[in-house]
């Protein structure tokens, strides 16, 4: 399966980031389909730049994005808005209304 996370590169402390298209069974730093974009967090505000039409094209092909990756792609407007939150099932019990 396909996932569009991050790459890291930049030496030790100085941490920066390449947005990649890479096989999920592939190590972090591993060899990478297409290049995307980049992160970089060190910068004040810190720089998210992304190709947005290749990212498009990615998640039509059928490409998953990593959690991070997913929460810029909501502020960029590429995908919709995140569902976060407990999956279970509401466990309150209902009252019954009684009928006169």
């Amino acid at each position: 399966m396909l996932k569009i996370r991050l790459k890291r590169t930049g030496r030790r402390g100085q941490p920066h980031y390449r947005i990649v298209v890479m096989e999920s069974s592939n190590p972090r730093d591993g060899r990478s389909v297409a290049e995307i974009g980049y992160y970089n967090p060190r910068t004040k505000p810190t720089t998210f730049d992304v190709d947005k039409k290749l990212a498009k094209e990615w998640l039509e092909k059928g490409a998953q994005p990593s959690d991070t990756v997913a929460q810029y792609f909501v502020k960029l407007g590429l995908l919709k808005s995140l569902k976060r939150g407990s999956t279970k099932p509401n466990t309150k019990k209902k009252k019954k209304e009684k009928k006169e």
